[in-house]
């Protein structure tokens, strides 16, 4: 049983102060940000290449590598999400879908959940990126990109672990 009061009510996030009895016995007062969850893909070509999007995050400070990704709106279900995130991010169209589990991206603080899956029979769509996104679109070799995620020159969470599962697939 927790007390739960709303300290920051956002766009994207909300932020409580939530007083919480551990399973010690222990009670402490925790910020929690909560999240709507989201999803993220790893888009597979025929040529096993995969779209990789150089987007720039200030939060981090400039631009970093990761696949195409995006929050749940509307609490749609998290393959809707994923539909149209990699319509609108990378210009493309999925007919296969397949599921790579879920994830938490930072849980000693947030709720939120990503849902992760491998896209493959890949048509191109308009691209409809939104205003407020700066986004590169590349094409790699799945092995390039999975020594990328290795070595750190991909190092955002979702896309490591989408890759590394992704990689049980024998791609």
């Amino acid at each position: 049983m927790s007390d739960h009061k709303p300290i920051y009510q956002g766009r994207i996030i909300d932020l409580w102060l939530e007083r919480v009895t551990l399973p010690n016995e222990s009670q402490l007062d925790l910020e929690i940000v909560r999240h709507p969850g989201g999803a993220a893909i790893v888009a597979l070509d025929e040529q096993s290449r995969l779209c990789l999007l150089r987007q720039y995050r200030h939060a981090v400070g400039g631009f970093i590598y990761e696949l195409p990704a995006g929050k749940i709106d509307d609490q749609e279900p998290p393959l809707e999400t994923a539909r149209r995130e990699l319509e609108e991010e990378a210009g493309m169209r999925a007919g296969d879908w397949q599921s790579l589990g879920r994830m938490y991206s930072s849980p000693g603080f947030c709720d939120e959940v990503i849902h992760l899956y491998l896209a493959r029979d890949l048509t191109p769509v308009p691209i409809r990126q939104e205003e407020h996104e700066v986004i590169e679109v590349e094409w790699v070799h799945f092995d390039e990109a999975l020594e990328r995620a290795a070595n750190g020159d991909i190092d955002d969470a979702k896309s490591v672990t989408a890759l590394f599962r992704a990689s049980q697939f024998n791609l």
